[in-house]
């Protein structure tokens, strides 16, 4: 589940990415004129939440929250993956959207995140996977241990329900992928490459 960064296997790429922001006329800072420029999107990978920059087909306008297919192969909307990029690459519009863009991915993959509050384990002596999530807590953590040894959760409503303090268990997931684009040199990362 937990990936030290030096043990990232290279060859894990995204097929489909969400739209963060779309620059029908490329960057405001390029400096060739406008009818050279390409259309471009920021994106965020569904499975790795890689940050992208993809060249748009002409003639295709997708919006924020649009699902392209990146992965090999013939693409409808995207023309090829320019560059990955770092969150301060982002365009203040996509770092806008990035936390409702990626709340959307964790309530669509729900069961894997769930499985994420079932399976998280300790990674040393004083350190639990659960406590890397940002706003939980020992006391926290071990609420969810002891409610997951009485049976596995189900949702994120079931975890909610159970788990007294725990309202929205997608957003601590989401601000802990925030947290590892922020922060790509993090020693441990639970859900980004």
């Amino acid at each position: 589940m937990i990936r030290r960064k030096k043990e990232v296997d290279k060859e894990k790429l995204e097929d489909y990415a969400y739209v963060l922001d779309f620059l029908p006329y490329g960057h405001p800072d390029d400096k060739r004129p406008i009818h050279k420029r390409e259309p471009l999107a920021q994106v965020v990978g569904e499975k790795y939440f890689t940050l992208l920059e993809v060249s748009i087909k002409k003639g295709q306008q997708p919006l924020v929250m649009d699902r392209l297919y990146i992965g090999k192969g013939e693409r409808d909307v995207v023309n090829k993956i320019k560059r990955r990029l770092r969150y301060d690459q982002l365009t203040p519009a996509a770092k806008s959207e990035l936390p409702y863009v990626l709340e959307h991915i964790v309530k669509q993959q729900e069961e894997r995140f769930v499985e994420f509050f079932n399976k998280a384990e300790s990674i040393t002596t004083r350190l639990h996977q659960l406590e890397l999530l940002p706003g939980i807590g020992k006391k926290t953590m071990w609420a969810i241990i002891e409610e997951r040894k009485k049976e596995p959760f189900k949702s994120f409503e079931d975890i909610a329900r159970r788990v007294k303090g725990l309202q929205h268990p997608e957003k601590y997931i989401v601000n802990r992928i925030i947290y590892e684009l922020q922060n790509p040199n993090t020693k441990y990362k639970l859900f980004t490459l």
